[in-house]
């Protein structure tokens, strides 16, 4: 089951996609997809029976404009970095004096919710702001039940479902500001999600493969195999000691390939479009837009 929010008229839906042009909208007494995923088995159950009800609302896709599937944040979104031991040794020597020893634990940072974009929506550019604009292709997990210290053999459990992200990066941010990476990762509108849920159970996520196009051009891909950290571990490793939440996501990082590594490297640039995908979990498509991003703003 694939589960998202879509926007009809001027009212948010949490929808079901139930087939290629369309499905079935959930009773807005459910709440956004948040609460349903904080009301645990019984609202899943609620929306698996409006799934099969043959007179549930329906919508067409055409009609309606699809949003991210997660449109409240309770915290900043959770990121993973270095999870593909490709890309951590690609960037040897061109993190501009920042190089650090290879990682024996997850490195883990967060970006600030502001970012979150829909699955189709404009990636916010100014040139003004940052000259290294780039990108990466990442699997999210949407966590699906509220836990600390979870042990990796229960990990799988606490996971609602998955989809896709780009976390789109500014590269002299992230070295202007210390190797910290908050900033190069938080500016507004650059980080398409969606572009739906996929429910845990509905998929094998040890097969899935990502990839990411720029201008038709294929930049990077892998499997989720070649994770340095599964996922279990990541749960694990960041619960520890830390509450996570029912409706977090955490993005669980992104393989070799990016722009910034390359010879000579390749930023992205107004105009641009990018194609975000992974094996079941559908596509982002997303154009670079110029937006004066400095300009004073209240």
């Amino acid at each position: 089951m694939k589960i998202g929010t879509v926007r009809l008229g001027s009212i948010e839906r949490v929808a079901l996609l139930t087939h290629d042009k369309g499905g079935v909208l959930l009773p807005l007494g459910l709440g956004d997809l948040v609460n349903i995923i904080n009301s645990g088995p019984f609202a899943l159950d609620s929306v698996k029976r409006t799934a099969a009800d043959s007179a549930a609302e329906t919508f067409d896709l055409a009609a309606v404009k699809l949003l991210a599937p997660i449109r409240r944040f309770r915290r900043d979104v959770l990121c993973t970095g270095w999870n593909y031991w490709d890309h951590f040794y690609e960037s040897e020597g061109k993190r501009e004096g920042q190089d650090v020893p290879k990682p024996d634990a997850p490195t883990f940072f967060t970006k600030a919710p502001d970012v979150v974009i829909g699955p189709n929506d404009d990636i916010a550019f100014d040139a003004k702001l940052s000259a290294k604009w780039d990108y990466e292709a990442e699997v999210v997990v949407i966590v699906g039940k509220t836990g600390r210290s979870i042990p990796q053999a229960k990990a799988m459990d606490h996971v609602f479902g998955y989809c896709m992200a780009n976390d789109v990066s500014q590269r002299d941010l992230q070295r202007r500001h210390g190797g910290q990476w908050l900033k190069g990762k938080s500016i507004d509108g650059t980080m398409p999600l969606g572009p739906w849920v996929t429910l845990r159970d509905d998929i094998d996520i040890s097969t899935v493969t990502i990839e990411f196009e720029l201008n038709g051009k294929t930049m990077q891909r892998a499997g989720i195999a070649d994770m340095a950290f599964p996922i279990s571990e990541l749960i694990a490793e960041l619960s520890s000691g830390m509450t996570l939440h029912a409706g977090d996501i955490l993005l669980t990082g992104t393989p070799s390939g990016i722009g910034n590594a390359r010879t000579p490297p390749v930023f992205l640039a107004e105009g641009d479009r990018l194609v975000t995908r992974g094996s079941g979990l559908g596509e982002l498509v997303n154009t670079v837009r110029a937006v004066d991003l400095t300009a004073y703003r209240t």
